[in-house]
């Protein structure tokens, strides 16, 4: 076989993208749900490439209300109890720093996930190809009893 050119991509090695972005689970899993999403807020600050003072007025042009780096630390702490983030200023934060893993942290207990619009289309299709299995079955089904019966 001949070598691979370097500017060939390798089709073994192809993934298809990930339609659900999480958190790692060991990187927010704590003993309580405000431990967790501190964590995650933490993890947020700390991934999203931007100082925590530009997050802060990002969030509060969005709010229009006043953010500030210090409330971050604050919301970001495990020990800081009392300064659990209220969910105006998470979805703030999601929207300064376009982090959706927060958004699924908060889905994931209900068996949700959270998924790109344009992925509906393909959602739909596919819960309509179950009902028509499931009906495709039944109507074999009763098709078996017929000729059984002598009906058909």
């Amino acid at each position: 076989m001949a070598p691979r050119h370097p500017a060939q991509p390798d089709l073994l090695e192809w993934q298809p993208p990930a339609t659900v972005v999480a958190f790692e689970p060991a990187h927010v899993r704590a003993a309580t749900v405000a431990a967790s999403i501190a964590r995650a807020v933490a993890a947020t600050l700390r991934d999203c490439g931007q100082p925590r003072d530009e997050v802060a007025e990002r969030m509060s042009a969005y709010l229009g209300e006043r953010v500030s780096k210090p409330m971050l630390d604050a919301y970001a702490s495990e020990a800081r109890r009392e300064h659990a983030i209220p969910v105006t200023r998470l979805i703030a934060l999601m929207h300064a720093t376009g982090d959706r893993r927060l958004l699924q942290l908060l889905a994931e207990p209900m068996g949700w996930a959270v998924i790109e619009r344009r992925h509906l289309p393909l959602i739909e299709v596919a819960a309509i190809r179950e009902k028509e299995d499931e009906l495709r079955r039944t109507r074999e089904q009763l098709m078996r009893e017929a000729r059984k019966a002598g009906g058909a």
